[in-house]
């Protein structure tokens, strides 16, 4: 937990006023037993009403001071405490933002999600409680155990006696429910990851009619997850009880004792009082301080769990941005691949394997191949996404490993196949590419993706807000504008992963045409299943089962390669493919 000492640091101030302020009302509330005692042996016992009237008024104003210093404690340990949560978030997500694909695969989305937001969000409210009550309770404690023992030594032996016990049973509890805890949290990843899936594979789910198959791994999972937290629950619930207990045990011994000192002379009833409440005190902060136990264990795990994602380096180093000495030659091609082979963390077998091919600049690149192929995967490596395992690729006659971070990302601009919009203007959307493009850029853009027409329709055009995932649009129109925002990048190289399955034919070829007039200079990498969507490619790479069986034109593959062949023939209604239609 040292790691997140530093959080504390950047607002020192406030971390040391609020436990102070707390440790100062705690001061003057342990002055109120030994002023009450005095009502009840002179005041009382003697009749003297006006000594009454001043040790009244003087509780009074023990009382808000004490308020007033409560307040100032509050105060300061929420500002820390939220603090604290915001520049914790703010580096985790910033850490986050550094890990490479493999990580994020391996760490899992809903892991991340629930470090980011439950975790962390449980970190803050320890942080709240531990600055409040961490100091001020032991102090009552221990400050109580003193006040009591100067009133009476013999009582205040019950005192010693209680203290120890308490602390064994406080401690044993929360060293028992700390890993508890930790295993609860895991378990509420995988219910979070569960409803995740549900809720993003809802019409999938509905398509097949799997509603209760699923329902009912909900439930099982909900299940361990409800027998986990009951466990840790009934251990910790043990904190009250128990500690009732000893106190109350405490209180008849006091009152028992105190009521022989007070029938031999020894003691006076006010002392008695100021005893029982002396370990009245002692009984509300145990208890105050158990929950705060209860709290802080359940903030240590979580912040295990954080100081995980945080620990996780990026299997990813670039070079530094400032790197001047990479010089493309102007012969070499755009991109090209040397004997690459490629497998994703724990899997046993390459996802791609011993892939080589080269693409001249301007030309385009056209991939294909049956669902898990590794077409995807091929393309995620030009970017650097991944690591290639083995062999090497260049981009402009460089390594990509060579290319800092910003340089090589700005170079390449990719389309994935899930068409991802952010909630915002469709302007905005456009230039998460290139925050300083113009209106008309934009328009070009839009243009050169078969968007112009929809776009110029919505009310307000670019200025038309779209909702979160782009809802209130068809799966065309977010298809072609995130096109779109990828050509406001201006790249060198353009990929499209797939990114025009929800278009019409004529709307895809539309849009092929005019990356090709338009854009001549710009090398395009375009991943499809559909022949008639890489046909006109300048040279299209043929995949099977992660593994490159052709290369060439359409019409050379129609020729020579009967996977491509297969992939024609099956998507023109079974025609058969002979040397005469190679030849068109």
């Amino acid at each position: 937990m040292k790691i997140f000492t530093r959080y504390l640091k950047q607002d020192r101030a406030r971390a040391i006023l609020a436990p102070l302020f707390k440790m100062l009302e705690a001061a003057f509330e342990l002055l109120i037993p030994l002023v009450m005692a005095g009502i009840i042996n002179r005041g009382i016992g003697g009749g003297d009403r006006g000594y009454i009237l001043r040790m009244g008024l003087l509780m009074i104003a023990l009382g808000l001071i004490g308020l007033t210093c409560s307040v100032t404690a509050q105060f300061f340990s929420a500002k820390c405490a939220m603090r604290f949560g915001a520049n914790l978030r703010r580096d985790l997500f910033s850490h986050i933002e550094t890990l490479s694909y493999t990580e994020i695969d391996r760490l899992g989305s809903a892991t991340l999600i629930t470090r980011m937001t439950g975790d962390v969000n449980q970190m803050q409210t320890g942080v709240n409680l531990f600055l409040r009550l961490f100091m001020r309770s032991p102090f009552i404690v221990l400050g109580a155990t003193f006040m009591a023992w100067q009133v009476d030594h013999r009582a205040g032996r019950v005192f010693l006696i209680a203290l120890p016990i308490l602390t064994v049973i406080v401690f044993t509890i929360m060293f028992v429910s700390i890993p508890l805890y930790k295993d609860v949290q895991g378990h509420t990843d995988r219910v979070l990851q569960k409803t995740r899936e549900n809720l993003a594979g809802s019409r999938v789910i509905r398509a097949f009619g799997q509603e209760e198959r699923e329902k009912e791994e909900f439930a099982r999972e909900t299940e361990v997850l409800t027998k986990r937290q009951l466990f840790v629950g009934r251990i910790t619930s043990l904190l009250n009880p128990m500690t009732y207990v000893v106190i109350n045990l405490s209180i008849a011994v006091i009152i028992w004792v105190g009521g022989k000192q007070v029938d031999l002379g020894i003691l006076k009833q006010g002392e008695v009082y100021a005893l029982v409440n002396y370990m009245s005190q002692i009984l509300v902060e145990l208890v105050k301080l158990a929950n705060l136990i209860i709290t802080e264990t359940k903030a240590i795990a979580c912040g295990k769990r954080v100081a995980d994602v945080l620990s996780v380096t990026s299997s990813q180093q670039f070079p530094d941005e400032e790197r001047g000495d990479l010089t493309p030659s102007d012969d070499a091609p755009a991109i090209e691949f040397n004997h690459v082979t490629f497998s994703y963390s724990g899997s046993g077998a390459p996802a791609i394997e011993d892939v080589s091919f080269r693409v001249e600049r301007g030309e385009t690149l056209g991939i294909i191949g049956g669902t898990g192929s590794g077409k995807s995967t091929l393309v995620n490596l030009i970017p650097r996404f991944y690591d290639a395992t083995e062999g090497e690729i260049l981009v402009e006659g460089i390594p990509v490993a060579s290319y800092p971070k910003k340089k090589l990302r700005d170079m390449v601009g990719v389309v994935p196949q899930k068409a991802v919009l952010f909630a915002g203007s469709i302007a905005e959307n456009l230039r998460l590419g290139n925050s300083e493009a113009t209106d008309e850029e934009l328009r070009e853009a839009l243009s050169v993706a078969q968007s112009d027409g929809f776009v110029s329709e919505k009310e307000g055009g670019l200025s038309y807000h779209l909702v979160q995932g782009a809802k209130n649009l068809s799966g065309g129109q977010k298809q072609r504008l995130t096109i779109a925002r990828a050509l406001v990048k201006k790249p060198k190289i353009l990929i499209l992963d797939d990114s025009s399955s929800a278009l019409d034919y004529a709307t895809d070829a539309a849009l092929r045409v005019a990356l090709r007039e338009k854009l001549q200079d710009m090398t395009v990498v375009v991943v499809s299943q559909r022949t008639a969507s890489i046909m006109h490619a300048d040279k299209i790479l043929v995949l099977d089962d992660g593994s490159p069986v052709g290369f060439g034109d359409h019409a050379s593959l129609l020729s020579d390669c009967e996977v491509y062949r297969e992939i024609y023939a099956s998507q023109n209604q079974g025609e058969e493919v002979d040397a005469r239609e190679a030849g068109k």
